[in-house]
């Protein structure tokens, strides 16, 4: 068993809250999907300003509510939605990292816009080896699986729940600083220009699929030029979407592997993007995939947010992959003062 300590008790969980790291892959044969969070960049700055590992695990806070009671010092930091953030009753700024005490409240608000935020620990959350080796590695919940989160079960947190962190992680963290004090760790913040804005409209860029033959030319312009609005369906499996319905030639096909992001189109002609936590297989048409940049727009976006598709190809897709990931590595944090 991991030498684990506590981080923080669990006074409110909030409307829902979930233990993420970086999400479940290879297990797929096994009916699992990968699970993870939903915006990417978020989860990543968050753990950049906490001088975390890209893949540490965190809390995905869904609309808002969650209170922590900090059991030791440590640094936290919020990303995200624009979800209000106070530490013993005082308001603190999103995309940047904050002291925390032993007996600090921590209070999130509930989100004005986006959806989701990432509340990141200097070390990152731990759970035991046992319920990392159950599984499969990975600490990611999937709650329509039953798996990962904090006792391994697929559940979101309660109050009473601990938050822990590994001692030898914490002590690896420590001979990094020098064993000096957590009030020497710098402190960090993302310039306001480079801060992700969340808006009720957005586009989604999508790579056409090889099963466009089965949406006539016709139907693939109003796919395109349409606008949807997100509906109350909407989770972290998929977003269901209303508006112009789109119709395929055929009525379903074999079912096969689903990617992340893959827009179905069932027999109501209503698009469904699909998340992190989709069926590894499916057999509905798919007219195309959303890139995962774009996802992470989604899964930000409200019931009633606008929601339009634009088509790319796999080139441009390919290149939006390495101009985005090129941004995010030359981007430099600023020092708090």
């Amino acid at each position: 068993m991991n030498n684990l300590t506590s981080l923080f008790k669990v006074q409110n969980p909030g409307m829902l809250t979930l233990l993420q790291d970086g999400g479940r892959y290879g297990a797929f044969n096994n009916g699992l999907t990968n699970g993870g969070p939903l915006d990417n960049t978020a989860f990543y700055w968050a753990n950049r300003l906490c001088h975390n590992q890209p893949n540490d695990a965190m809390l995905e806070v869904s609309l808002g509510g969650l209170t922590l009671i900090a059991c030791i010092d440590s640094i936290i930091a919020l990303t995200g939605a624009d979800m209000p953030l106070t530490i013993n009753g005082h308001a603190k700024a999103l995309w940047q990292s904050h002291f925390v005490k032993a007996g600090d409240v921590i209070e999130l608000g509930y989100a004005v816009h986006g959806l989701r935020s990432y509340l990141a620990v200097y070390g990152g959350f731990s759970v035991t080896n046992e319920v990392l080796g159950d599984c499969f590695g990975s600490s990611a919940t999937v709650c329509r699986e039953n798996i990962g989160g904090l006792h391994g079960d697929g559940s979101k947190l309660v109050a009473g729940d601990m938050l822990m962190c590994s001692t030898d992680k914490l002590a690896h963290q420590n001979r990094e600083h020098d064993n000096k004090a957590i009030k020497s760790i710098v402190r960090l913040k993302l310039p306001c220009k480079q801060q992700p804005q969340y808006h009720d409209a957005i586009v989604l860029r999508t790579i056409l699929s090889y099963q466009q033959q089965h949406f006539s030319a016709l139907q693939q312009r109003l796919f395109f030029s349409s606008e949807y609005q997100v509906s109350a369906n909407c989770d972290r499996m998929g977003y269901r979407l209303t508006g112009k319905a789109i119709k395929s030639k055929i009525n379903g096909i074999l079912s096969e592997g689903i990617c992340h992001g893959a827009v179905q189109i069932p027999s109501d002609g209503q698009p469904i993007v699909l998340l992190n936590d989709r069926q590894t297989i499916g057999g509905y048409p798919k007219i195309g995939s959303v890139i995962a940049f774009d996802t992470a727009k989604l899964a930000q976006a409200k019931q009633g947010s606008s929601v339009r598709f634009e088509a790319i190809s796999m080139e441009e897709a390919h290149n939006l992959f390495h101009l985005n990931r090129s941004l995010l590595m030359r981007t430099e944090l600023i020092e708090c003062s």
